[in-house]
Formats: structure tokens, C-alpha cells, sequence
């Protein structure tokens, strides 16, 4: 297909993987049409300003923190979770910034992160096999059949849910809730009686100095935006397309198409397949787009997805986002730095030192250790210095809730019992990120 024929449907022609099965032709029609006549989620302008944002960590003078929750729930929707969840990646991005000296551009796996690819189409649930969960766009996690069934009303109350947080992180971004004046009002409960909870006070204690010696120079801080708002952007994996393609607009401005669901969209290792349906959508939109890479992927196919996301070579436009997992990092990741440096292309680096890192437990939960994850972003660091690469960010699953789902840490989780609530994969809770935020400044330091 040649690059002037995309269309926002060109993906129909090619095979798409990880679709859900919908049982009901019709009722799928009729959702995607009113999907088709919303409005947009997010703005051209808003993703051509990320873009810029992320040329500048493809380019070594800023670092990405793209971090939330692993899905997100219908059930768990409050806005106290999205201002937790905030709040720790605030708390992140302070630490980050004031420790290694650096901007940090943050994006959130949030206002439309629902939908799960699965290994399998079915799991077993006790003793009983049921279609499996795929995120709360699609079925509920409810442990009976009929629950399982693919229901594409869910894809409107995606889109409801998505509008709404987005309508309060919006709020809480620009409204004076990221004032800096107010980074001691950041710190909840459960993390400022942490060892990183008070490491964060020292930081926010200077932060506060300092603002007060700019207020004694004469400097009217109070009028100054940069130190009262953030920008915040939101992403999530472009895995539903008919989803995507109903929320595609054109921008009447540059005349480029826009996915409006995120600003920003990536496609899974299991689904970034240079001939499939995923790779040839997101081609096509203008958003800044990422791409996962797992331990499999080869020299030959990380080139053709560069070459296809990113034929202009446009700086901030393509973010290759590493998954190797904590034990084969360090032998399948340097070839794929080096080819894609010497290729020219001027993506972003990012680790995502947790879907390759995932065990199950001997009580049978899924989880993660900090140790792993930890140790997988020292060898991403390690070998983008070595092959002449910026180590550009961190793609990190976390909650604001006081949850025991990932092993370890400085407060070491050693019971998952305790509080796991996640209905897909683990994350990290805010003492975790906190320690995670910590080292990886210590490690840009370097």
C-alpha cells in the first residue's frame, strides 16, 4: 500500500491479532459510529507539543517518565485514585528533575488504558475455563461466562471514563494542584512515613528555599506558570483499532491525521508485526507513537518498525520502549542500540523494566520483584552508555494505592496477601516508585 493511500481504515487489509471476538456485529457497528461523532479526547496540538517534548530526550536534554496503572478499572474509577495516582508520578518527576538535573516529560498510562492483550483467548478460573479477561473496554473480570462475553457498550464507557479523568488531571495540572509551593502536600500518608518519604521532604524542603530566596530577589513567582502548572500527557497501547480508528480525526490545521483517544499511543511486543493491522494504523496518525521490544525482537525487524513508524526521521516521533526482562537485557539489547544509532534514527530510549520480569508466586499471584526491576534499568543504563546511546526514560506500571503486589523494595514486601487488588499485572505502589525515582536519578547522575 502506498504511504499517500492510509486511511484510517487502511488496517482492515491487513491481519489484526489480539481482537477482541464480538458476538454481536451490529451493537459493535453501533458503538464505533458513536464513537465516530464525540468529540475529541485530546488535541493535534497537544501531541505535536509532546513530540517536541520527546525530541529533546531523543536528543539527550530531557528524560521521559511514563508510568500508571496496568489497566484501568470501571469498578475502581474515584477521583482520590486519580489524585493519588498523580501525586506519585509528581512526586517521581521532582525527584528526577531536582536529582539529575534534567526536565522530565511525564505521560500517563492513563484516561484510556483498558484494553490487555492476552497469550491465550481462554484461562482457567479455579476449575473452569472462561474467555479471558481483556481489560474492562471489552468483558469484566467477574469469573463467569456470561461476564467473558465481549460487549462493545464497554468501548462508549471507555471513552465516558476517559473524558472524565481526563477532565481532572486537566484540572489538576492547571489548577494549582502541581504548584510547587505545594510539593509537601504531594507526599501521602502511607509514603511520608517511609525512608523515601523523608528523602522526598529534604527535596521539597530545598525546593521551598529555594522558591523563597527567588521571592526576597524580587522574582514574581506567584505570576510565573512553569512553577505553578505541568504538562502532563496521557497514552496507552493502540490495541483496540476500531476503537483508535473511530476516535481518528483530521487536523485542519496541518492536515495530518490525529489519533485523539491519547497523545500519545504504543504498540505491544505482541502485536508489532511490520505487515500486521497494528504497525500499518499507527503509521498512518501523527501522534507521537511508541513501539514495545521484547528479547525476540531482531536487528533486521527494529529497523523495518523504524523505517515504517518514523520514514522522516522526525526527532520525538518514535519511542522504542524495551521489555527484555532482567536476565537477557544485556545480550539482546546492544545489538539494537547500536543499528539503530548507526541507522540515524532519532528515537527515544525507554526501559520498561516490568512486563519481562513477571513470575507467578508460590501462592499463585503474578507479581514482579524490585530487585528484577531495578536491576533490569542498571543494565539499560549500562549498555545505552556503551554503545553511545542517551538512556531517554522508564515506562513503569504503579498505583497511588498502599498495595503489596510487586516483592521487595527498601520497605520489603514480603507478603502479597496483604492488599492485591489488581485484576491484570502487578505494580508498583508509591513507596516502590518512590525508591525507583531515587536510583534512577543516581543512575543519570552518573
Amino acid at each position: 500500500m502506498e504511504p499517500n493511500a492510509w486511511t484510517p481504515g487502511s488496517w482492515r487489509e491487513r491481519p489484526a491479532t489480539q481482537q477482541p471476538d464480538w458476538p454481536d456485529e451490529a451493537a459493535l457497528e453501533s458503538a464505533l459510529k458513536q464513537l465516530t461523532g464525540m468529540p475529541p479526547l485530546v488535541f493535534a496540538g497537544e501531541a505535536r507539543q509532546l513530540t517536541a517534548s520527546l525530541a529533546d530526550a531523543a536528543e539527550g536534554r530531557a528524560f521521559l517518565l511514563q508510568a500508571g496503572d496496568c489497566a484501568e478499572s470501571f469498578g475502581d474509577f474515584s477521583a482520590d485514585a486519580i489524585r493519588d495516582k498523580l501525586k506519585v508520578i509528581l512526586q517521581m518527576a521532582i525527584v528526577l528533575t531536582y536529582g539529575a538535573g534534567v526536565p522530565v516529560v511525564k505521560v500517563g498510562r492513563i484516561a484510556g488504558q483498558f484494553a490487555k492483550p492476552r497469550s491465550s483467548p481462554t484461562e482457567l478460573v479455579g476449575d473452569v475455563e472462561l474467555p479471558s479477561f481483556r481489560g474492562h473496554i471489552v468483558n469484566s473480570d467477574a469469573p463467569d461466562a456470561e461476564s467473558r462475553v465481549a460487549d462493545p457498550s464497554r468501548l462508549v464507557g471507555a471513552y465516558h471514563q476517559s473524558a472524565a479523568t481526563l477532565n481532572l488531571v486537566r484540572a489538576f495540572t492547571k489548577g494549582g494542584f502541581a504548584d510547587l509551593n505545594k510539593v509537601h502536600v504531594w507526599n501521602q500518608q502511607f509514603v511520608a512515613s517511609s525512608a523515601e518519604g523523608r528523602r522526598y521532604e529534604l527535596i521539597a524542603a530545598e525546593i521551598e528555599r529555594a522558591i523563597r530566596f527567588m521571592k526576597a530577589c524580587g522574582i514574581l513567582v506567584e505570576s510565573e506558570a512553569r512553577l505553578r502548572e505541568v504538562d502532563f500527557y496521557t497514552s496507552h497501547e493502540a490495541l483496540l483499532l476500531g476503537y483508535e480508528e473511530s476516535l481518528t480525526r483530521l487536523d485542519s490545521l496541518s492536515g495530518d491525521w490525529y489519533d485523539c483517544s491519547a497523545h500519545m499511543l504504543w504498540v505491544g511486543d505482541r502485536t508489532r508485526e511490520l505487515d500486521g493491522a497494528h504497525i500499518e494504523f499507527l503509521a498512518g496518525v501523527r501522534n507521537p507513537i511508541g513501539c514495545k521490544i521484547g528479547p525476540t525482537a531482531t536487528v533486521d525487524e527494529v529497523l523495518g518498525i523504524c523505517e515504517r513508524l518514523d520514514p522522516d526521521r522526525v526527532p520525538g516521533r518514535l519511542t522504542l520502549i524495551s521489555r527484555m526482562g532482567v536476565k537477557r537485557i544485556a545480550e539482546s539489547l546492544p545489538p539494537l542500540l547500536g543499528a539503530v544509532r548507526q541507522a540515524g534514527h532519532p528515537v527515544v530510549w525507554a526501559c520498561d523494566p516490568m512486563h519481562g520480569n513477571t513470575f507467578v508466586s508460590a501462592g499463585g499471584r503474578k507479581t514482579r520483584h524490585f530487585d528484577d526491576v531495578m536491576g533490569e534499568i542498571e543494565l539499560f543504563f549500562a549498555a545505552c552508555r556503551a554503545e553511545g546511546t542517551w538512556p531517554g526514560g522508564v515506562h513503569v506500571e504503579l498505583t497511588g494505592d498502599d498495595v503489596t503486589e510487586c516483592l521487595g523494595g527498601a520497605e520489603e514486601i514480603l507478603d502479597l496477601e496483604v492488599r492485591y487488588t489488581s485484576a491484570c499485572d502487578p505494580r508498583l505502589n508509591g513507596r516502590q516508585s518512590l525508591d525507583l525515582a531515587f536510583r534512577v536519578a543516581e543512575l543519570l547522575r552518573a
